[in-house]
């Protein structure tokens, strides 16, 4: 249970981290849909680890198979299934955390839950499963681009440091230009030299991605409890390390009086209904608006640090962790990929459950 998302485009990842692969099964899929490897195989390349030194140096090439589903080149209706087999597993280095329970790690409620875990990389917790994730989602980005909707995400926080820039002030093609993925060049290196040196410390630092979808029509979204906005809330907090998560003004909004934050609607040139601000993030009543959705996603400090921490382990005995292995000393720049699929299979999820409103 918990590993299948989406009701209309439907997905269902399996694999660990040091197992044989790790893949995904992704049902509802209309057919005809051109089936771009290039660019699915791009979008992973993007989440990939050993990308630069700020990033875990496991060395995957997260190549992918297609098993079903597609047949000359557009996908046939059936379930399609994607695997990416793990090269570069160094389970070694976790044999000395076999019996003990990581701090800010799973290990501890997964023992109590399954009483077994598999504890080499964390086993189904870890984040390695997240590339199965982006693989199904660049197959939801292409039926949404097709649509004219663009999803990009980028990294707009890193501990204090801090982009102050309205998301319409920055040119988001950019953001991949950099290995941290700030669209803010200047930005984007001191955050680089902060990971960098928070590295050296053999500690770690979380900050903020922030996500915008433009081109989202209106009436998207169900009442009560599908909620676009609970939807996308729910997609991100499924993320590894994601600890927050807020949409449009968001907790900044709670400072603003109704006056001040409610938006003006008006008739464009084209007798369309806008709003003159966009405080609610695109989405009314759980519904979309036509406006820009956009949200903010807060990641914490990776949970594995090159330091001793005290723990206690399987026996109930106390013991110390010694930090060992690759890690990412921040998770945000392959990050910003997840987050950009999860939005992404969300809002190709509400697109076919209203064509189905509609029938």
């Amino acid at each position: 249970m918990g590993s299948t998302y989406g009701k209309a485009f439907k997905i269902s990842t399996f694999g660990e981290s040091h197992g044989k692969g790790i893949g995904v099964v992704i049902d509802g899929c209309p057919a005809g849909v051109v089936f771009n490897e290039a660019f699915v195989q791009d979008e992973l390349d993007k989440r990939k680890p050993g990308q630069s030194r700020i990033t875990t140096q496991r060395k995957e090439g997260d190549e992918f198979q297609v098993l079903s589903g597609v047949f000359d080149g557009k996908t046939t209706g059936t379930p399609i299934a994607l695997v990416i087999f793990n090269e570069d597993q160094r389970s070694k280095d976790y044999g000395h955390i076999a019996d003990k329970f990581r701090p800010s790690h799973a290990d501890y409620t997964y023992h109590v839950k399954y009483g077994v875990r598999d504890y080499r990389g964390g086993g189904r917790s870890s984040a390695r499963e997240t590339a199965a994730r982006v693989a199904a989602g660049a197959l939801a980005k292409s039926i949404l681009k097709g649509l004219g909707i663009d999803i990009k995400a980028f990294v707009s926080q890193v501990g204090n440091l801090k982009l102050t820039k309205n998301y319409k002030e920055l040119d988001l093609s950019s953001t991949y230009s950099n290995d941290v993925r700030c669209p803010d060049e200047e930005m984007a290196a001191q955050m680089f030299d902060l990971i960098d040196d928070t590295r050296k410390k053999g500690d770690s630092i979380g900050g903020i991605i922030t996500c915008v979808a433009t081109g989202v029509p209106a009436g998207w979204g169900e009442p009560v409890f599908d909620k676009l906005h609970a939807e996308l809330g729910k997609a991100m907090l499924s993320i590894n390390a994601v600890k927050g998560f807020d949409y449009g003004s968001g907790f900044e909004g709670t400072s603003l009086l109704g006056s001040e934050h409610n938006d003006s609607f008006y008739l464009d040139q084209n007798e369309k209904v806008r709003s003159r601000t966009n405080h609610a993030g695109g989405i009314l009543g759980g519904i979309s608006s036509g406006e820009d959705i956009y949200f903010r996603v807060a990641f914490k400090p990776t949970a594995t640090i090159m330091q001793d921490q005290e723990s206690v382990n399987e026996a109930g005995e106390s013991v110390v962790v010694s930090g060992k292995g690759r890690h990412d000393p921040c998770v945000l720049p392959r990050a910003v990929p997840i987050v950009e699929a999860m939005s992404a299979l969300v809002l190709v999820d509400f697109y076919l459950r209203s064509r189905l409103n509609k029938l």
